[in-house]
């Protein structure tokens, strides 16, 4: 066979692969992407001039498809993959036979692999933003269902409050009259009952939006700092160690003092509850000029997918009964949602949840 056939035939198999990746990326589906590389692999390994002593190798994210062992001492040629031109993964041809070692790839395989690349980013740009608009609207839904779920809570708080008040009050009036030991200690369950039940309608309101704040600017670093002093002997005991990232020492921004500790304090409880002995929970803020951004991860089992649309609900909670009444994290929607910002949760990979709160530095 002459060069010049040689040649042509080359270029009818890249321009055959260009086809048919085109094709799989037209029909692809998110949930298939294994699929999706292993076909772009395959089609590819047959472009190329040796296709039986090459390999093809597809990296991206966690995912990492080939189409066989190689040498790695062999020559390889690489294309990047980039998503909205950050680098994310790369494709790979290597040589598999060491009789190849001293050949080099042709310049069209490099262009080849440039194309297939930069065609494989666009499509995993467009399952990116798929993926972000399905992520959005489930959280608008969730924030339309907890608004509703808010403004029928801050009802019965309201409807609740007063009765309570009144039982507290009458119950407390009775003590100096009873003499009876037996009565006296019925009424003292009566009066720790109704403390308890005005805590609960505390965080009801809470999460509701409806109590009331004293906004003023502060340093947010001490005050994360002195929250986790206190929660140090919680750390200890539960042999879960923990690491702070904080940029600057200084981001002052407009809050109630006593809210903020509860968010914060809420969160790493809950981070500390969901960890094993020698797990690692994460503390970060980032400041941008609008906003202030506080990310607590842990390396617990994460959040279900069931469960991702109910967690900021009141009551709700994976906890065996008996070690929680599912506010802790409705209170902190609510606080959240009191200062004009945003929470929401993610789970990790390879484990563990973090829970993300941005709020405005000027409210």
């Amino acid at each position: 066979m002459n060069t010049t056939e040689h040649a042509l035939q080359e270029r009818i198999k890249e321009l055959t692969c260009l086809y048919e990746v085109s094709s799989i990326i037209a029909n692809a589906n998110y949930e298939q992407i294994d699929d999706i590389f292993y076909a772009i692999s395959f089609s590819l390994k047959k472009a190329f001039q040796y296709p039986e002593h090459t390999e093809i190798c597809i990296q991206y994210d966690t995912i990492c498809v080939e189409t066989g062992q190689t040498n790695s001492n062999s020559p390889k040629i690489t294309g990047l993959i980039k998503l909205f031109n950050i680098k994310n993964g790369c494709i790979i041809a290597r040589y598999s036979s060491e009789t190849l070692i001293e050949n080099s790839f042709l310049d069209e395989e490099q262009q080849l692999l440039n194309n297939v690349a930069l065609k494989l980013g666009n499509l995993l740009e467009r399952f990116q933003i798929i993926k972000n608009e399905a992520s959005l609207k489930r959280q608008m839904e969730r924030n339309d269902r907890l608004n509703i779920l808010g403004e029928i809570t801050a009802g019965i708080a309201h409807e609740l409050n007063t009765p309570l008040a009144n039982i507290l009050g009458f119950a407390e009036l009775l003590q100096p009259k009873i003499t009876n030991a037996e009565e006296s200690k019925d009424l003292n369950k009566i009066i720790n009952s109704a403390m308890y039940a005005r805590e609960v309608v505390k965080k009801l309101m809470f999460f509701a939006c409806e109590m009331p704040q004293e906004m003023v600017t502060v340093n947010i670093v001490p005050v994360i700092k002195d929250a986790l002093g206190l929660l140090e002997p919680s750390f200890r005991k539960n042999q879960v160690k923990y690491i702070v990232k904080i940029d600057s020492q200084e981001i002052n921004i407009k809050v109630d003092t006593i809210q903020l500790t509860q968010i914060i304090f809420n969160l790493i409880i809950n981070a500390i509850y969901y960890s094993k002995p020698s797990d690692l929970v994460t503390i970060e803020v980032i400041e941008t000029k609008q906003n202030m951004c506080l990310k607590i991860t842990d390396q617990g089992e994460g959040v279900s997918n069931e469960n991702l649309d109910k967690i900021f609900q009141p009551f709700f909670t994976t906890k065996p009964v008996g070690c929680g009444t599912g506010l802790g994290l409705s209170v902190v929607h609510g606080i959240v949602a009191s200062h004009k910002g945003t929470i929401f949760v993610e789970n990790n990979t390879p484990k563990g949840a973090s829970f993300i709160v941005n709020l405005p530095k000027h409210h």
